[in-house]
């Protein structure tokens, strides 16, 4: 039996132990069928753990939400950027004031005391701290302990299987929890080197044109020697020179007050050492000791030392792509979760942050944060935060990269539609939020749902990496080869250096069907490129029906990822050591720094951010570099192919600035 005392912190009050006052129906609110495959049920939580509920309250208007995304963010509306303010989104999809009412009363009448009932501030959702035998006998449930099989760093879980609410209140709730929902931690998705180098005092790295990989032959490229010299070994070590020359971004020159690049981080904090020495040897536009702006959300804390245990390279990475990119402009660095934690948080933390009616906003049975994915706070753990969890402190810069990720089987389907509808109201703010798309083709993390990261028995089944909302950015990787230069075209990113399965991450959504911006392109595909070599099903509206008859990807599914941009051999520090970096990590900020100059233009032309930005450039394919070699293998097969026009590999193709900027500048 493990121990849960820890919930019951010093400050959580000791609530009435009544009997209801009246008998109510019960009806069955939500059920799990099979436990997750990697975790196992164990034994019942203690009758007087005290267990933290959260109550989330139906949210109004939830149905319109794509509509009006739509009408701000398709190149073709009459309202094309006429961004909501977060007031505005708030007022409108705020839930109904009976909602809270009734079921504050069921409570009291359950013998909850009304002081221990919390009332978050936009009123979207309570909270309270009962016993389990208390929590059971309000919804009709059994919770267990839960413990994953392969991973024992993923402590304990709690849940059940199924739970029922008061008939005359669940038209009011969306989920409860704890409740049916067990998930493994976020991972970084992700940054691999193939081999790092130290170079010490004195000593100074190699230039991009002379580093070459012991024990890999590698020869100047055909052509490459026409080429400036710190554009001839873009093949074998990719810097911020390179990447402007794919794909025509200019040295930036601009700064201004509203455009600062947000950077979400977690689990992994950056070394400004490691950062001078980058732009010291990569990056000599950006001065030594720049620096991002810290929003720290619940306990966050950067930089640490070079050989610190959360420095392993994310957080490095991310900043040095950024930085140099962009600067003189700046970067704001949204670190979450305090490093006693012991677990890489959630996105709702984050989300918390960034908008006050997101701590209480409830959709699809979910309100506020959810254990497990989620940290509670004040954080129990000796020297974590004791802050309440932050809601509403920060204002969201207009673009927001992001490079973790989970699997979409892990998410419950209730979790990721509600998750999605927050990027759906930052979207209609006129934020821009990016994710890469994953780095093991078209399945997830090894280890994770099954040892390869596939589903099914056979573990032959895609599993896309979530996020897979249709209101995100998916961003994949490419990579240049041996022999290639900048002139030349992309390939989808196979990173033999790493591994067989190291490979930019795309398919098919198993959750969300295709958005109305996508329909055109994903027609195209399968009329033109058809995969007749992959079996394939539909999903049903909640995941259900994953590889049935033998099929191997949903055909109905929202398409990853949207677009790409280079993630190979990018040439960087971390704990003071060069190595080669790989992943769709690095492409996500890649993309995030194309959109933050476009910005900076708009602003300067008096005009307002881009927003939500799918829709535009599935309207404007043209604008972008095609990539139309390579393909994600996994599951033992070998995934899809790059095709021309989208694909499930590369998305629409890399950008191309230039042609983006005509766009974007053309539109109001």
């Amino acid at each position: 039996m493990k121990d849960f005392t820890w919930l019951a912190v010093a400050s959580l009050s000791l609530l009435a132990q009544a009997a209801p006052t009246e008998n109510t129906r019960h009806v069955l609110h939500e059920k799990r069928s099979t436990t997750p495959r990697r975790w196992q049920r164990g034994e019942r939580v203690h009758p007087d753990a005290i267990l933290p509920v959260k109550i989330g309250l139906t949210q109004k208007n939830l149905e319109d939400g794509h509509e009006l995304l739509m009408q701000v963010s398709h190149p073709d509306s009459e309202r094309y950027g006429r961004h909501w303010s977060a007031e505005e989104v708030h007022e409108f999809f705020a839930p109904a004031e009976e909602a809270a009412e009734d079921v504050k009363a069921w409570l009291m009448n359950s013998g909850i005391d009304a002081s221990s009932i919390m009332h978050y501030e936009n009123k979207g959702w309570l909270a309270l701290n009962v016993s389990a035998s208390k929590a059971e006998q309000m919804f009709k449930t059994e919770y267990f302990e839960y413990e994953h099989k392969g991973r024992q760093s993923e402590g304990v879980k709690v849940g059940c299987d199924d739970y029922h609410l008061p008939e005359h209140i669940a038209k009011h709730i969306d989920y409860i929890t704890p409740g049916i929902a067990l998930s493994s931690n976020m991972i970084k998705s992700k940054v691999k080197r193939d081999w790092p180098h130290h170079w010490g005092p004195g000593h100074r790295p190699p230039g991009p044109h002379e580093w070459k990989p012991p024990h890999q032959p590698w020869h100047l490229p055909p052509g490459a020697g026409d080429l400036p010299k710190e554009l001839q070994g873009c093949s074998a070590n990719v810097t911020p020179t390179c990447l402007r020359a794919l794909y025509g971004i200019p040295k930036a020159t601009r700064k201004d007050n509203i455009n600062s690049l947000g950077l979400y981080e977690s689990g992994d904090t950056y070394s400004q050492q490691d950062l001078n020495l980058f732009f010291q040897h990569y990056a000599t536009n950006v001065p030594q000791g720049t620096h991002p702006t810290l929003n720290s959300v619940d306990g966050g804390q950067a930089p640490v030392a070079p050989d610190s245990v959360v420095n392993t390279g994310e957080s490095d990475i991310d900043m040095d792509i950024a930085f140099s990119l962009v600067y003189p402009q700046t970067v704001t660095l949204y670190q979450v979760d305090d490093l006693n934690n012991g677990e890489v948080d959630g996105f709702n933390n984050f989300l918390d942050a960034l908008d006050g009616s997101y701590c209480s906003y409830t959709a699809y049975g979910l309100t506020g944060n959810t254990a497990p994915y989620d940290s509670v706070y004040p954080d129990p753990a000796p020297g974590g935060y004791k802050g309440q969890v932050m809601c509403g402190t920060y204002k969201p810069t207009r673009v927001i990269s992001v490079s973790y990720g989970e699997s979409e089987y892990d998410m419950p389907w209730n979790y990721t539609r509600r998750q999605c509808n927050e990027y759906m109201k930052l979207g209609l703010q006129g934020v821009t939020i990016m994710y890469a798309s994953g780095d093991y083709g078209v399945g997830s993390f090894p280890g994770d749902d099954s040892d390869s990261g596939c589903l099914g028995d056979a573990q032959n089944v895609y599993n896309p990496q979530y996020p897979t909302c249709p209101y995100v950015l998916s961003v994949g990787a490419t990579r240049l080869y041996p022999n290639q230069t900048v002139r030349d075209k992309e390939s989808a990113m196979q990173a033999y250096e790493i591994g067989p399965t190291f490979n930019s991450a795309g398919g098919f959504s198993n959750y969300f069907p295709v958005p109305s911006y996508q329909k055109s392109a994903i027609s195209t595909y399968f009329s033109s490129h058809d995969p007749t070599n992959l079996p394939y099903y539909t999903a049903g509206p909640q995941g259900q029906n994953i590889g049935v008859n033998g099929g191997v990807y949903n055909r109905a599914g929202r398409g990853l990822p949207d677009v790409s941009a280079n993630g190979a051999r990018f040439v960087a520090y971390n704990n003071q050591s060069l190595g080669h970096w790989f992943g769709t990590s690095l492409a996500s900020p890649e993309w995030a720094s194309v959109i933050t100059l476009i910005n900076q233009e708009r602003t300067v032309a008096g005009k307002g951010s881009v927003g939500f930005i799918n829709p535009t450039l599935y309207e404007n394919s043209w604008a972008m570099n095609d990539i139309v070699n390579g393909s994600n293998p996994n599951c033992g097969s070998t995934g899809f192919q790059a095709v021309e026009g989208w694909d499930p590999v590369t998305g629409l193709g890399t950008p191309n600035y230039p042609k983006l900027l005509q766009v974007f500048s053309r539109l109001p």
